[in-house]
């Protein structure tokens, strides 16, 4: 299971806490600060693990830009002459 799914699966499974919760509020079984108070531990959860995972997927297309740069200078440095910088003695 890559990343991808278990982050889909978290996604779930707080708005299946989320949709129980209001269920349960409006039955009247829970006071509602607990409630609430878990409901929204459980979303900080989630926004941090999207962070993470944005946050990965930042870095590997800084990591693939970057390569992509080398490869383009040394590639133009094959096919272009060797031409001396003004200053330097041949």
């Amino acid at each position: 299971m890559n990343d991808s799914m278990k982050n889909g699966l978290f996604l779930l499974a707080g708005v299946a806490v989320g949709a129980l919760g209001a269920v349960a509020l409006g039955k009247g079984k829970f006071s509602i600060r607990p409630a609430m108070t878990d409901l929204l531990s459980h979303g900080m959860d989630l926004k941090e693990k999207t962070a993470a995972v944005l946050e990965r997927a930042k870095e590997n297309i800084d990591d693939l830009l970057a390569e992509a740069k080398h490869v383009k200078e040394s590639r133009e440095g094959k096919d272009a002459p060797a031409v001396a910088s003004e200053g330097e003695s041949a």
